[in-house]
């Protein structure tokens, strides 16, 4: 974390986190997926646009 937060920061962003736990690594799995994809999937892109239409025939079905 950033040396310049205030202690009261500190303890908010802690808060936040164990209070926000499934959502903050949602949040981190989507980064490191979007992160992932934009930089180095040059050979996988075709097999994540698979994966991506399986999906949402999944969550259409679901609906």
């Amino acid at each position: 974390m950033n040396s310049k937060l205030s202690e009261a920061q500190k303890k908010a962003i802690k808060k936040w986190d164990e209070k926000n736990r499934e959502r903050k690594n949602y949040i981190n799995k989507r980064s490191t997926a979007r992160n992932f994809i934009k930089t180095m999937a040059d050979e996988d892109v075709e097999e994540f646009k698979k994966l991506i239409e399986e999906r949402e025939k999944k969550i259409k079905k679901s609906l």
